[in-house]
């Protein structure tokens, strides 16, 4: 599938990276986990700062709150800023049921991640991303409130309602778990939610820009990185032609993608065997780090890929921006 849509300039596109730790997946998994909070960022920090310095991209980097207060993550994450990259929040505790939390509760997770964040990387986080992808018009309102310049959560997708079925089928979760979770990966409703960037209109003076976390337009499949790689242990030809389907389609509806990476994109199981239940693990990370690439070069070719504040400010100078409520 060959893609021949002319332009004068290429447009932005957004990049960005959800720093879940270890500990985080394995909580999530329902496996068991000590509270000294394992953590393989000595492994995964330098590993993708030298891939991206490599091929000379600038990136964002969504980090909890909870690894940012810990010590012995501190030398990992002050390189992310030392490399110019920006950082993001991704709540204190990385918890998918934080949505359904009091006001007051959210307030204090959003401003401890924040804090702890700016502490251990020196920069002021200016976005967020909710983990699990799950929101609430509180959360929002926080979020706006205390002067985020932009929300990176919504993922509008059909299919969210089968990925938590997948996810629930292979995690060791209690029923009490499973119900804190119900609500992970999104319903089937955020699908109707649009793909482009808009602005949420939370009351009659606070509003919020959302940049999600793009899906195929028209389709609203996902395109992130963890599902071309997995789409890539069936046929590689096969997540190419997804890919440049993608790329297509964006380009014909004018939609600027948020392209999204995680930790476990990058490595194989040999380097983290605790892992291995994660979907894509059996890739290992030469063949990762080689797809990336590979990805990268292609969106490139129709996209000038930049962090998310930067592409949130050119979004909130030049585009007439659509209001969403809740």
């Amino acid at each position: 599938m060959d893609i021949n849509i002319t332009s004068k300039a290429k447009p932005l596109a957004s990049i960005s990276l959800d720093l879940d730790n270890q500990w985080s997946y394995m909580k999530t998994h329902g496996d068991e986990w000590c509270e000294n909070f394992p953590s393989y960022f000595d492994i995964i920090v330098p590993l993708v700062l030298d891939l991206l310095k490599r091929i000379n991209l600038n990136i964002t980097f969504f980090i909890v709150g909870q690894d940012a207060a810990l010590e012995k993550n501190r030398n990992s994450l002050e390189l992310i800023t030392q490399y110019g990259h920006e950082v993001g929040n991704h709540s204190f505790h990385h918890e998918v049921w934080l949505h359904t939390s009091p006001k007051e509760n959210i307030r204090r997770e959003i401003l401890q991640a924040e804090e702890s964040i700016h502490m251990a990387t020196g920069q002021k986080p200016v976005g967020f991303r909710g983990p699990g992808f799950v929101y609430s018009p509180v959360l929002l309102q926080v979020l706006a409130e205390n002067n985020y310049l932009y929300d990176a959560t919504i993922l509008p997708t059909f299919i969210g309602p089968l990925a938590r079925m997948y996810y629930f089928w292979k995690s060791n979760l209690t029923h009490e778990e499973k119900e804190q979770r119900k609500k992970i990966y999104s319903s089937f409703s955020e699908g109707l939610r649009p793909v482009k960037p808009y602005h949420w209109k939370l009351n009659s003076s606070l509003e919020l820009l959302e940049i999600p976390v793009t899906t195929i337009p028209v389709l609203k499949t996902p395109f992130h990185l963890s599902y071309l790689i997995y789409l890539s242990s069936f046929s590689n030809l096969l997540m190419s032609l997804y890919l440049k389907l993608a790329i297509m389609l964006c380009r014909l509806t004018q939609t600027a993608p948020s392209f999204l990476l995680h930790p476990l994109d990058f490595v194989g199981s040999k380097e983290i065997p605790e892992l291995s239940f994660f979907p894509g693990m059996n890739i290992q990370t030469e063949q990762k780090k080689q797809l990336f690439k590979r990805i990268i070069k292609l969106i490139e070719k129709h996209f000038e890929l930049v962090n998310m504040s930067d592409f949130a400010k050119n979004t909130l100078q030049s585009t007439c921006l659509k209001l969403q409520t809740l």
